[in-house]
């Protein structure tokens, strides 16, 4: 059993699966730095002093006030909603999103004129070249069926 776990580990390693995991991985958790970055020391201060200078992170709802322990009394934290962090990673999300929409569509592009039988600068590939000549043929043989 341990053999059979280990060959076919072994097969899904070397197909390449696992390596292109770990540099999506690696490259995403760069990405995600990049990101984190950009809207905390790019985005935000603009915004805050749009705002009138507001943190973005510190915005909380408090709902009981902290109360300092005196005299052998317990003191009692403070309970708040703290909804700045959220806006900030609403922000980091926007951005991510918005940042993947334009590398898929710059990809779709990409893809689309590659798969362009007509267009002669990018190599089709040979499958879309023979679904292409297929549909030809068909046409032509429904063109002649049409005529008699």
């Amino acid at each position: 059993m341990a053999v059979g776990l280990l060959k076919e580990f072994k097969e899904f390693a070397v197909k390449g699966n696992m390596i292109d995991m770990a540099v999506g991985i690696i490259i995403g958790t760069a990405f995600n730095r990049v990101v984190d970055v950009l809207v905390k020391q790019i985005i935000m201060p603009p915004l805050s002093l749009i705002t009138g200078r507001i943190t973005y992170a510190d915005r909380k709802y408090v709902l009981r006030e902290a109360i300092p322990g005196t005299d052998g009394i317990d003191a009692v934290e403070e309970i708040a909603v703290g909804y700045g962090l959220m806006i900030e990673v609403f922000i980091d999300f926007l951005v991510i999103g918005f940042t993947v929409f334009l590398v898929v569509k710059l990809m779709n592009r990409f893809r689309r004129k590659a798969e362009d039988p007509k267009d002669k600068t990018v190599a089709t590939p040979k499958d879309i070249e023979l679904l292409t000549n297929l549909n030809k043929l068909m046409q032509e043989q429904n063109d002649l069926l049409k005529k008699k």
